[in-house]
């Protein structure tokens, strides 16, 4: 689970655009190949000499590689003074549906789009106005309107065009993101999956289908479903940064860490070479990174994970990416520096980190692993002084409204390190619920550094208080959410062992030395179970 702290600034970061039409960028997109993007049919009533950069703009929309889609619609709009949709498609690349909410100076942007496309609706089919008109229920000028109300009155629009015209695979590909973006509940997910399943046995190289199926099955309940359009998705579109990245969202939630692994390298290696080329999106990297730093823990590969930190630190300051006041650079070694620590159960190295700013924003994450880390290694009174430091910056936070989410997070993850401290004081049922009320929240399960799950906090709490059967229970439970996990793993089977099933924990054993197949890891967990199984 990501601190929203991070995530939201991540988020910001992978999905704010690029207002500079790049003469340099848009020239290299003429060079960007079906095979590089995907396939997408969408006519448009604007010039011939328009269609091909429309039907690539689009595809570009569909792996969200939206500053670089902004990029095509205004070339587009140039090209075309005409082209009603033209502003369609650049207002389509201002929201990043999945990943952020407009604020006032966006929306405004977005509305003067929808507006302009309105204009030249003498130009448009009676389909291209529905689509318009679509965006525009977004971007409406009303100040009533919250973010929720938005996106339901497009998602509504949406659907009116989907049903208008069943023709349309477009309309359909955009009517099932719509239902994502509006409310990602599982029934909007099964909804929205049902309509792509259909397009994705027609369409396999359309872009947007396997991407949006990814998104609809990306939760523990489902994302067995998802393995196909992950398997398929970076083959689509192998030049899109976002792209061949996104099949490890099901890969991570399967356990299947090595393709997690490849698609995640994939993606650091597209961004790099396109932003040489000249395109935006830097920032996808560090979203990639987050994922691969994860997958390199959990199959004993610390030494490759610690290359990437390593490299992270090494990278000069980047708080004027794209414009925006943070610097995701510090963001990234925070979160993986944490990770490292907890994940290797290194509670000495987790109790010497320090802060990698003094900004409250990027503090938090080396602040819980550090009281973690002082509480499990028997520094009470540091992890203590760690845990009001995080208490009095969630009380800033909640002076924000903007921050509220943030400080509810701490309030209620600050119950980790404290749940080690009752336990060191014996209070192990104190302890336990109150790591309970963080696990009841962690429904989404892990893919991403920062911290462990708190199920498996109880567990790792049962088995050192000598409750073997029961910290098993909970390392199943955990398991079951969090697969393939080498602490999980590793936990089950010495809770296994320790309640006399040695058939059980070899099981559990024998899972983990296979996830770190091809490792060349010096954990003495995996050394230990590698001697057990050789035994046998």
């Amino acid at each position: 689970m990501k601190s929203p702290v991070c995530l939201l600034l991540l988020i910001s970061l992978t999905s704010f655009t690029l207002f500079a039409d790049d003469e340099k960028g848009h020239q290299h997109h003429d060079d960007l190949t079906e095979t590089q993007l995907g396939t997408v049919h969408f006519p448009v009533s604007c010039a011939a000499s328009v269609q091909k950069p429309f039907a690539r703009g689009v595809a570009l929309l569909h792996s969200f590689w939206y500053e670089e889609a902004e990029k095509e619609f205004l070339e587009i709009a140039k090209d075309d003074p005409h082209c009603a949709m033209a502003h369609w498609g650049v207002a389509m690349s201002l929201w990043h549906q999945l990943w952020n909410q407009p604020d006032a100076k966006v929306l405004a942007r977005g509305w003067e789009e929808a507006r302009a496309g309105e204009k030249l609706e003498q130009n448009a089919t009676a389909r291209e106005k529905e689509y318009i008109a679509a965006i525009g229920a977004f971007y409406s000028d009303s100040k009533k309107l919250d973010h929720a109300a938005r996106a339901r009155a497009y998602s509504e629009a949406m659907k009116k065009v989907y049903e208008s015209y069943p023709d349309d695979n477009e309309a359909a590909v955009f009517y099932a993101l719509s239902l994502l973006s509006s409310d990602e509940n599982l029934e909007h997910r099964k909804e929205a999956a049902a309509i792509l399943e259909k397009l994705f046995a027609t369409e396999p190289d359309h872009p947007g289908v396997a991407h949006y199926l990814i998104h609809a099955y990306d939760t523990p309940e489902l994302a067995q479903l998802g393995i196909p359009a992950a398997r398929r998705y970076a083959q689509i579109a192998p030049m899109a940064p976002h792209a061949v990245h996104m099949p490890s969202h099901i890969f991570a939630r399967v356990g299947l860490w090595q393709d997690d692994i490849t698609s995640n390298l994939a993606s650091i290696a597209a961004t790099r070479k396109t932003v040489a080329m000249g395109m935006g999106g830097e920032g996808h990297q560090f979203h990639a990174m987050d994922f691969l730093v994860y997958a390199y823990l959990q199959t004993g590969h610390e030494a490759d994970a610690q290359k990437i930190i390593d490299e992270v630190k090494a990278m000069p300051p980047t708080h004027n990416m794209y414009g925006l006041g943070f610097d995701p650079r510090l963001s990234s070694e925070a979160s993986f520096e944490a990770s490292y620590a907890l994940e290797l159960h290194d509670w000495q190295r987790a109790a010497s980190l320090a802060p990698v700013s003094k900004d409250p924003e990027y503090e938090t994450d080396t602040l819980l692993a550090r009281a973690i880390g002082a509480a499990r290694s028997g520094q009470i009174a540091e992890a203590r002084k760690d845990v009001d430091e995080i208490r009095s910056i969630a009380k800033e936070f909640r002076k924000d409204k903007k921050k509220t989410d943030e400080a509810n997070f701490l309030d209620r993850q600050m119950n980790e390190p404290l749940a080690w401290i009752a336990h060191s004081e014996g209070k192990d049922d104190e302890a336990i619920k109150m790591l309970r009320a963080v696990a009841e929240k962690e429904t989404d399960g892990m893919s991403t550094t920062g911290y462990l799950p708190a199920q498996e906090m109880i567990a790792d709490l049962l088995l050192d208080a000598k409750r073997p059967q029961q910290a098993l229970v909970e390392y199943q439970t955990d398991l079951k959410l969090n697969p393939n996990r080498f602490n999980g793993l590793y936990g089950a089977a010495q809770a296994a062992e320790a309640a006399g099933k040695q058939s059980e924990a070899n099981e559990y054993y024998a899972m983990l030395v296979k996830s770190c197949d091809g490792s060349n890891s010096t954990r003495p967990e995996l050394s230990r179970a590698k001697e057990l199984l050789a035994k046998k």
